[in-house]
């Protein structure tokens, strides 16, 4: 079972490093930190989780919203609405705050799937701010980094 870093346990900053880019999403390593991370998740009682949070400095997260899971590797976000949206977060990495955080009421998101193709999703509203603050997570930024 895997253990979620907090911003009081990260010895050795892991939560603020860039992460690094995943050559072979269809490994079987990859496969196995997947479903890891689902079950660490829903253990925790997350909506998200990205690889940092637990330790693996890599490009991946995984969410799970009206109980769909999704899984995206080396995403990139490619175009954010200029219309944005308040809305309470909290973090697994920043246990028991929660803040009132501003982010884009919409996103376009290229990534990889767990077969290795690349593919291109547009959320809006809640699952858009899912979305960022997973992605946030893999450049080193934190929930309370954008806290005004």
């Amino acid at each position: 079972m895997l253990e979620v870093i907090t911003v009081q346990n990260d010895p050795d900053h892991i939560l603020r490093r860039q992460a690094e880019r995943i050559s072979d999403p269809t490994s079987p390593e990859m496969r196995t930190l997947v479903a890891e991370m689902i079950e660490t998740m829903r253990r925790e009682d997350g909506v998200g989780l990205a690889a940092p949070q637990i330790g693996r400095s890599v490009r991946l997260f995984v969410i799970e919203t009206a109980g769909r899971v999704s899984v995206f590797f080396n995403p990139n976000i490619v175009s954010y609405s200029e219309e944005t949206i308040m809305s309470e977060e909290g973090c697994l990495s920043v246990p028991g705050e929660f803040s009132m955080i501003d982010r884009s009421k919409r996103i376009s998101m290229e990534y990889q799937d767990t077969d290795g193709k690349k593919k291109t999703f547009v959320a809006e509203d809640f699952l858009a701010t899912v979305l960022q603050h997973e992605y946030d997570h893999l450049d080193g930024k934190l929930m309370i980094d954008r806290v005004r």
